[in-house]
């Protein structure tokens, strides 16, 4: 009987669909449960040494990799002050929890700007060093000493640099950052940063849409930088056709134009935007 019930238990095992969430931890608990039934099976009625060493063995691999599926099913438990970044940003783009444990558990620290201090300024910050989101708090961009927008939480802080200077390194901050409050931020190392996502192609397919929605919304806030914070979530959600209109008219203005430094120059001034959208009549939404 016990032979015959070993046996069964195998077969169930490997009868299990591989569709089922669970089919490799139901198909270790059959295979274990087999493995038993033959341990005694070939102690009580056989005697047989070998048939039961063997079953023995087969027996502990099988609770070793049933060990280790259960822990990577363990509830993975994101740092508070880390998860309202990852419910607004990562896990709408379907990044597991794990992996954005990874993301930050090992090369990012969390630091802290009082209010009144400045996160970079304008011609002589490096932007090499870092990458950073916002946790807590705002900052105000200005460009010698015009105000252009600010960053709330849940943004990247220096995104348009990160993505101009891909190419180009030992570049300065073109802007000057300041807390306008008590702020917290996420802070990545740019080269340990940039090595670990060469390594991941789908967390880097996942950085460059976040850094490159991120700047969109940035240059959008340069056209009106009177913009709330609930105003900036709304557009974050579902963007207007007016800020589709803009931002295709301050991309196709660039492409035009052979002095690219004037364009931009232009553009952190508020000039050519600004008179854009004055001519051109954005539809209500």
């Amino acid at each position: 009987m016990l032979f015959h019930l070993g046996n069964l238990s195998l077969l169930l095992g490997l009868a299990i669909p591989t569709t089922l969430g669970l089919h490799m931890i139901m198909l270790r608990l059959f295979l274990m449960t087999g493995c038993s039934l033959f341990i005694a099976w070939a102690t009580l009625y056989r005697c047989n040494l070998d048939v039961m060493v063997w079953n023995v063995v087969f027996l502990v691999v099988n609770f070793m990799h049933l060990f280790f599926l259960l822990y990577k099913r363990r509830p993975i438990k994101i740092d508070r002050e880390l998860r309202s970044v990852y419910k607004r940003m990562f896990e709408p783009l379907h990044v597991q929890e794990a992996l954005f444990q990874r993301l930050t558990g090992q090369f990012c620290t969390i630091q802290i700007v009082k209010k009144g201090q400045a996160y970079a300024v304008e011609d002589k910050t490096s932007v090499d060093e870092r990458l950073s989101i916002l946790l807590k708090g705002k900052m105000k961009v200005s460009y010698r000493g015009h105000f252009l927008h600010n960053i709330y939480t849940n943004s990247f802080i220096d995104s348009p640099e990160f993505r101009s200077t891909e190419m180009h390194r030992g570049e300065k901050f073109q802007v000057t950052i300041v807390a306008e409050e008590n702020c917290k931020f996420l802070c990545w190392s740019r080269e340990r940063l940039t090595y670990f996502l060469e390594s991941d192609t789908f967390l880097n397919e996942v950085f460059k849409y976040l850094i490159g929605k991120d700047i969109t919304n940035k240059l959008y806030s340069l056209n009106d930088p009177t913009l709330s914070d609930k105003a900036v979530k709304k557009m974050d959600r579902q963007p207007s056709l007016c800020s589709q209109l803009s931002m295709m008219q301050m991309r196709n203005s660039m492409a035009s134009t052979s002095d690219t430094d004037d364009v931009l120059n232009q553009i952190l001034r508020g000039g050519s935007t600004g008179s854009s959208l004055r001519k051109y009549h954005c539809p209500s939404t």
